[in-house]
């Protein structure tokens, strides 16, 4: 086994306990932390496999941006909400969760059996990129562009991220706000 490996399991482990920590706890503001170890395992996934961009950018707007907003409207909310849903009971099993479970273990089995049927080396487009010479190499370096590619190539969607980052601080805002008791 070679380090690359190794690294893929810990980021995948780490990814799959801290979300399913996540799922299962009661307390919301560790659930809140420990989906910021989720993204941070997921970006160290991207980054083994080579996707450089998508690990910055899950970085940067979900790491820096989303869940900064969401710490935010537990920050702001009142005790007696959070103290309301924490509450709640929390059984894995009941009728009200029938219809969600049906959905995830149908899902569930649509994704084994496609893994399993899947052959992804037999693709005709990858096998055209490795005949030209297409692909990208871990000594490659691409993450030297970013920053150029930032500002001019990809402007409007880095505006467009921002202004989304934006109306989600607003909505943030406006829902932890005390709302007045109407006489």
């Amino acid at each position: 086994m070679n380090l690359v490996i190794i690294m893929f399991y810990l980021m995948a482990t780490i990814a799959l306990g801290s979300a399913l920590y996540v799922a299962a706890s009661k307390n919301l503001v560790r659930s809140v932390f420990m989906f910021f170890i989720t993204l941070f395992a997921l970006a160290g996934l991207y980054v083994l496999s080579l996707a450089d961009f998508v690990a910055i950018t899950q970085v940067v707007v979900y790491v820096g941006g989303i869940l900064v907003l969401i710490l935010f409207a537990f920050m702001l909310s009142g005790r007696e909400s959070l103290a309301g849903l924490q509450q709640q009971p929390n059984r894995l099993i009941s009728i009200n969760k029938l219809p969600a479970l049906l959905l995830a273990g149908l899902f569930f089995i649509v994704l084994v059996n496609v893994f399993l049927k899947a052959n992804v080396d037999a693709l005709g487009w990858i096998q055209q990129a490795v005949v030209q010479h297409n692909v990208i190499t871990p000594t490659d370096v691409t993450i030297n562009n970013l920053g150029v590619n930032l500002m001019t190539n990809y402007l409007l969607p880095f505006e467009a991220v921002s202004i989304l980052l934006l109306m989600a601080l607003a909505g943030a805002a406006h829902l932890s706000r005390k709302e007045e008791a109407a006489p």
